[in-house]
């Protein structure tokens, strides 16, 4: 008699729904027929993080979608930045490569912070469409194609903003999880407003952080760890030029783990980029100098038996920031000195790159590093083992760094149309 384990049972019936598996895409393959007949279709190669690719896919299908720009007849890259309103306007490149070399166009599309996500996808897929029929209409799917107008039915009135260009946010949330031996228990609160012009640009933000941790160690004892954060910001900015604006700043924070109680920051502050700023979604690059007078009062003593006292500052940064067809890059340095305390300063970079070197290879790093010199808030006296594995404290350091290295390889077919939304949610363990 044959006697099966349910583990061994288990693992045969998946060896063989396996080996069955393995049997379908030469099935398929022979079965399955493209919905539709893309043959000689414009391959476009979309270069978008921050698009729904798969809806794209399946609303626009006259053309061929390929996973490389060298197999492409057209790159489209797109780039993104917030509107004023709190939106987030797409700005779409269209590069005609091979056949259509040095056949160019942008196009803008700008999605309400009050759209759906369908909304937006739908709106950006309109003008996506839009702005491929010049280089549709010199293929062979020309002849099915067809463009619309919709006719207003009335003349549009002209449009007043009772609200003068103010957008306002405000929202919170909380979470609670945990288990026997610990438990955790957070909630946040944000108020956002802005107003935001070709010239000018104003925001006021003010946000409030609570968490708390609850451990039960070994012997019973309890350990409660509590982090409390507000933080406020304000700007104003004028834009002069293309290339110059001058604004001012203020800052203020209250945090636990830094030790402050209440730190404010004013400062007047002058930028200049030096490429125009209407070109900032593919390139910019910034130079800021600002300089304040920052209060702080403590929590508790510090290392250098201050409970408050004002500071006097200075600060210099630079920001690159690219999204170009070979991939994308962004870098920063800054630096700051505080003028009425000798030798206190810090100089901070990061910065990161993902480059695509040939066909399906792509390499990308990024990292931060800074030399601290800054930092007055120091608590006096020695930190527990407790607050330093929570980081309920800061420690004194010298520097800090972050780094990551990354590499890309894809191969195999260069279409990329089908969508197939089956198990998307099937996992392992």
């Amino acid at each position: 008699m044959l006697h099966l384990h349910l583990p061994h049972l288990i693992l045969g019936v998946f060896a063989l729904v396996t080996t069955g598996i393995c049997f379908v895409p030469a099935i398929a393959s022979a079965q399955e027929q493209p919905a539709v007949d893309r043959t000689g279709a414009l391959r476009v190669f979309l270069d978008c993080n921050s698009c729904d690719v798969n809806y794209l896919r399946t609303e626009v299908t006259f053309i061929n979608y390929v996973r490389d720009r060298t197999d492409a007849d057209l790159h489209v890259l797109v780039t993104t930045q917030p509107t004023g309103g709190r939106g987030t306007e797409y700005v779409l490149k269209f590069i005609g490569l091979g056949r259509f070399a040095n056949i160019e166009q942008s196009l803008t599309y700008v999605a309400p912070e009050t759209n759906t996500a369908d909304e937006t996808r739908r709106g950006f897929a309109a003008r996506f469409k839009l702005g491929l029929v010049r280089y549709v209409a010199d293929t062979p799917l020309a002849s099915r194609m067809d463009v619309r107008f919709d006719a207003p039915k009335q003349a549009a009135a002209t449009v007043r903003d009772p609200w003068n260009f103010w957008t306002f946010r405000i929202s919170g949330g909380a979470n609670f999880d945990g288990e026997e031996s610990q438990s955790q228990k957070s909630g946040e609160a944000e108020f956002e407003a802005n107003r935001t012009t070709d010239r000018w640009k104003i925001e006021v933000e003010v946000e409030q952080d609570y968490s708390q941790q609850r451990f039960t160690l070994d012997d019973g004892e309890e350990f409660t760890s509590v982090a409390r954060e507000l933080d406020g910001r304000v700007l104003a900015v004028k834009g002069l030029t293309n290339h110059w604006s001058v604004g001012g700043l203020g800052a203020l924070t209250s945090e636990i783990f830094s030790n402050y109680d209440l730190r404010t920051r004013l400062a007047p502050a002058i930028e200049y980029n030096l490429f125009p700023y209407p070109e900032s979604t593919r390139r910019i690059l910034t130079l800021l100098y600002s300089a304040g007078v920052e209060t702080a009062n403590y929590r508790e003593e510090t290392i250098y038996s201050k409970t408050s006292e004002t500071l006097v500052d200075h600060r210099f940064e630079t920001s690159l920031g690219m999204r170009q067809p070979w991939g994308e890059a962004n870098a920063s340095v800054e630096i700051s000195q505080y003028l009425n305390r000798a030798g206190k300063y810090r100089v901070s970079a990061s910065g990161g790159i993902e480059v695509r070197l040939f066909k399906g290879f792509t390499v990308g790093f990024n990292g931060e590093a800074s030399r601290r010199r800054d930092q007055l808030s120091l608590r006096r006296g020695d930190a527990s083992n407790e607050e330093i594995l929570v980081k309920q404290r800061e420690l004194a350091t010298g520097y800090q760094y972050q780094t990551f290295f990354g590499v890309s390889y894809s191969f195999g077919s260069i279409f990329n149309n089908v969508v197939n939304p089956r198990f998307r949610n099937a996992g392992g363990f």
